[in-house]
C-alpha cells in the first residue's frame, strides 16, 4: 500500500470515472486500475462496484476511501509542517472565485502576489459559489473568494471587506432623478439580474423582496453571468441593474452619472475568503488574504457608514 494508490482511489471517489480519474492523476488508464486492483488484491475487498455507471464506492470501499482521506490529509500536513518550520513559502495555491468579485480583485492582486510571492504558483478558476463549496469540499481547491456564506456548510470563513450595492439607472426611469434611492423604488420589470446559480443575484432578490417566482410582465426575459452585459443592457434598453463597490470603482466618468447611492442604511455584502477546516495550507492562504489587504482598492477599506450586509 502506498500514498499513490490511495491519491487514485480518491480520484475515482470524486469523478466516478476511471478515464477522468487517470486524467486528473497524469497517469494512464491502465496503471491507475491496475494500482487500484492491486489495493484492493492487498486488502481482499472490492472499493468500487465496476458494474455500475457512474462508479461507486461498495459499502467497504465508502469507509476505505474515507480513511484513504484522512490518510492523506496528514501526508500534506507534514509537508506543511516542515515548510514553515523552514520558513518556505512556496507550493500551489489552488482558489476559486465568483465572477462578481473576479474581474475587480484579481487585476490589483495577480501581479504584486507574483512578485511578493515568486514561489507560490497561483491557480485561480472563476466559478460560482455553490461550485466553490463542492470543491473546496472534495479538496480540488484550496481556498474560496466569496460573498459571506450562511455559516453552515462547515467550511470556515475569513473577513476581508465589506462593499456597497449601487443602483444603476437608466436616464429613461423615474430613478435618474433621484439621488438616493430606497430598494422599494425598483420596478421589477425594468430590474436586469445575474443568471440562478450567482448569490449576488440572491442577495439583491432579497434586497428587493424578490421571490424566486416573480413573474415579471415583460415579453423580453433575459439573465447574463456578466455585469458588464447588465450594464450595457440598461444603457442600450433602459432599466436599472445593481452593482457592487468594486464594480463601480472600474467606471468611467461618464458612466457614474448613472450611478445611485441607495438611503441609509446602506446595502452591501461581505467578502471572504473560505477554506476547508481541515486545510494545510495556512501560510499560502495568510500570504493571499495579506495580498487582498495590500492591494485591493483602498476605498472599500475607507467606509465609516453604517452598512445593511445581506
Amino acid at each position: 500500500m502506498n500514498i499513490q494508490q490511495l491519491e487514485y482511489i480518491v480520484a475515482v471517489d470524486n469523478h466516478r470515472h476511471f478515464v477522468q480519474a487517470s486524467e486528473h492523476c497524469n497517469v494512464t488508464q491502465p496503471t491507475l486500475s491496475m494500482m487500484i486492483r492491486k489495493l484492493e488484491d492487498e486488502l481482499s475487498v472490492k472499493i468500487f462496484d465496476r458494474t455500475k455507471q457512474p462508479i461507486v464506492p461498495t459499502a467497504i470501499g465508502r469507509l476505505i476511501i474515507d480513511q484513504a482521506k484522512t490518510i492523506l490529509f496528514e501526508a500534506r500536513q507534514m509537508t506543511e509542517i516542515a515548510k514553515h518550520f523552514n520558513g518556505d513559502l512556496s507550493g500551489e495555491l489552488r482558489i476559486g472565485i465568483i465572477p462578481t468579485i473576479a474581474p475587480y480583485l484579481l487585476p490589483h492582486l495577480v501581479q504584486p502576489f507574483i512578485e511578493n510571492y515568486p514561489n507560490i504558483r497561483l491557480h485561480v478558476s472563476e466559478m460560482i459559489t455553490e461550485r466553490i463549496i463542492t470543491e473546496l469540499k472534495l479538496g480540488n481547491l484550496d481556498v474560496g473568494i466569496v460573498a459571506s456564506l450562511s455559516g453552515d456548510n462547515g467550511l470556515q470563513e475569513i473577513p476581508l471587506y465589506k462593499e456597497l450595492f449601487y443602483a444603476y439607472v437608466s436616464e429613461n426611469t423615474d430613478l435618474y432623478s433621484k439621488q438616493y434611492i430606497l430598494p422599494g423604488d425598483i420596478e421589477p420589470n425594468e430590474l436586469w439580474l445575474l443568471e440562478e446559480g450567482h448569490c449576488f443575484r440572491t442577495q439583491i432578490q432579497r434586497l428587493c423582496e424578490l421571490s424566486r417566482s416573480s413573474q415579471f410582465g415583460n415579453s423580453f426575459h433575459y439573465r447574463s453571468g456578466s455585469i458588464e452585459t447588465l450594464i450595457r443592457m440598461v444603457e442600450k434598453n433602459g432599466g436599472i441593474t445593481i452593482l457592487p463597490e468594486l464594480a463601480v470603482l472600474e467606471l468611467s466618468d461618464e458612466r457614474k452619472k448613472h450611478i445611485r447611492h441607495f438611503q441609509y442604511p446602506e446595502p452591501a455584502r461581505e467578502v471572504c475568503l473560505v477554506v476547508n477546516r481541515e486545510q494545510v495550507k495556512t501560510r499560502l492562504i495568510d500570504a493571499l488574504k495579506t495580498s487582498i489587504t495590500d492591494y485591493a482598492p483602498k476605498e472599500i477599506y475607507e467606509k465609516k457608514v453604517e452598512m445593511r450586509v445581506f
